[in-house]
């Protein structure tokens, strides 16, 4: 049984359709990568999967239940989020942040304890950000506090973590770093890992499965050589690309022509281009 069901769900705001007859399963210990352009859907079916906005049409279950049937607490134990931006409004610190995340697990009348505290520090470790822990939210820069909502997430030890371009803000070290932490805690700790990101190659050297959305709609679902096509690239991005075999792991590679960029037909350089 998956773990995440996503069934014929439809969604729009006001008159404009941001998702349209989306169905997917994702599986229990995957991990699954969403990539598209701006406005195809993608953070709006986070927070369709998340519980945060209802579809006009269709179901998301969760372990095989429908989330519209678990309260806020329970469905918060099975699945976290990494928002693309979360605007902290009081000035926590940044530990204070990440004990936030064990909220799920505590009693009505219960409070934190040492367990929390030492579970919201090892998540700390291993994002980087114990150095971070008496600092003022409103006092790190962009980056640092995306890692501190990594963090979070972390701490909540839900099943399945849902990320929204999460490496947005990171630099090119924390984006590897991010990335290989959450595929080794989903080989070893089987964490099912949704996750939305612009970088094509980061998405494809990661995630076991890609899906593309084009539109609100899936265009293509499948192993990542499957789906980073440049037939796929130019048709949903509407930019050509050549696409090869990264010589260290054999996975699809995007380059972006340089005909793009100057009009000539030539490739860029050693396909350091832009990130798509």
């Amino acid at each position: 049984m998956p773990i995440v069901k996503v069934a014929d769900v439809d969604f729009r705001y006001k008159n404009i359709w941001a998702l349209r007859d989306i169905s997917f399963e994702i599986r229990r210990g995957e991990f699954l990568g969403v990539i598209g352009p701006n406005g195809s859907g993608k953070t709006t079916l986070v927070r369709v999967i998340d519980g945060i906005i209802t579809p006009e049409k269709g179901e998301v279950s969760v372990s095989g239940i429908a989330i519209r049937d678990m309260k806020r607490r329970d469905l918060a134990r099975l699945v976290a989020v990494v928002p693309q931006d979360s605007a902290i409004i009081f000035p926590f610190r940044a530990l204070e942040i990440v004990m936030m995340g064990r909220s799920p697990h505590l009693g009505m009348l219960r409070f934190e304890g040492e367990s929390d505290l030492e579970i919201a520090r090892r998540a700390m470790e291993m994002t980087d950000t114990l150095s971070l822990a008496d600092r003022s939210m409103d006092s790190l820069s962009g980056g640092e506090r995306q890692r501190v909502l990594i963090a979070r997430a972390l701490a909540q030890e839900s099943e399945v973590v849902l990320l929204d371009e999460p490496t947005a803000f990171l630099d090119i070290k924390h984006q590897v770093e991010f990335f290989s932490l959450m595929k080794r805690l989903n080989r070893e700790k089987g964490l099912t890992v949704f996750a939305v990101t612009h970088d094509i190659n980061l998405a494809a050297a990661y995630c076991d499965r890609i899906m593309l959305l084009k539109e609100g709609r899936i265009h293509s679902v499948g192993a990542p050589g499957e789906v980073i096509t440049e037939l796929n690239i130019r048709e949903v991005y509407e930019t050509d690309v050549l696409v090869d075999a990264n010589p260290l792991n054999g996975l699809p590679r995007i380059t972006l022509l340089s005909s793009t960029l100057s009009g000539q037909g030539s490739r860029s350089e050693a396909g350091a281009a832009p990130q798509l």
